[in-house]
């Protein structure tokens, strides 16, 4: 069953381009990572929003302690203003089911 998460962080105002330019090298292993479906940044003056979608738990605990993820992490973490709130999503289907979910 597809996994949807939503990470949001805060970067310090000095580091917006920083975490910007770190989050956006990332981006494009993540996306060749095995069972990664959606994977995509948002951004909100210094708050960026990435919006995930994953194949199954599996690919998202494997996604978790990858490379990509692991060195993102590991060179945006002293610019952020607190830690990341990371939020794991269960659909709530209304509408129309091509519009009112990512889950498919």
């Amino acid at each position: 069953m597809p996994v949807v998460v939503v990470a949001t962080m805060k970067a310090k105002p000095e580091s917006v381009e920083a975490v910007r330019e770190a989050c956006k090298r990332a981006i494009e292993a993540v996306h060749d990572e095995p069972g990664c479906q959606l994977y995509t940044l948002h951004q909100a003056d210094g708050t960026f929003v990435f919006v995930e979608q994953w194949a199954d738990a599996d690919a998202l605990k494997t996604h978790s302690t990858a490379p990509a993820v692991t060195a993102m992490f590991g060179e945006i973490g002293p610019l952020l203003d607190g830690a990341p709130d990371i939020k794991m999503l269960q659909p709530v289907p209304a509408g129309d089911p091509a519009k009112g979910q990512l889950v498919h």
